[in-house]
């Protein structure tokens, strides 16, 4: 017997591939996001972002910790119906909850993270760096 192709019956059409330049509109020219006027100004605000990203992940994965121990006594015969399936899917739905604490504000631990690195910062900033001779006077 020939090795013959098989016909694979088609699924649906395909989805149409939809390319759109941007719209230039009188007012505003081009639609899109704004660039930053000052360089200076958006590199502070992407360390500011990635300060609050980082005080938001640390405090997700901390109520995750604290979360963690809450689950580990009770038996898997509810939600998911039990067994081995739930116990394996059981701290990823603490994961998420986690998440969903922090995204809907949390306990305040990433704000105290944020203030506390902004502290910590602007002091470095005004610190006067010294010379190998010593301080500058």
């Amino acid at each position: 017997m020939a090795d013959a192709p098989l016909a694979v019956p088609a699924r649906g059409a395909p989805l149409p591939l939809q390319t759109q330049a941007p719209i230039a509109t009188p007012d505003r020219g081009l639609q899109g996001a704004p660039l930053p006027l000052d360089p200076r100004a958006s590199a502070h605000n992407t360390q500011a972002e990635r300060a609050r990203q980082a005080a938001n992940e640390f405090e997700s994965v901390f109520l995750n910790e604290m979360l963690s121990p809450m689950f580990e006594g009770l038996s898997t015969d509810g939600l998911g119906g039990g067994g081995v399936g739930e116990e394996m899917f059981r701290p990823m739905l603490i994961d998420q909850y986690a998440k969903a604490i922090s995204h809907a504000g949390g306990i305040g631990l990433a704000d105290e993270i944020v203030r506390e690195l902004t502290r910590m910062q602007s002091t470095a900033a005004t610190a006067q760096p010294e010379s190998d001779d010593g301080p500058r006077r």
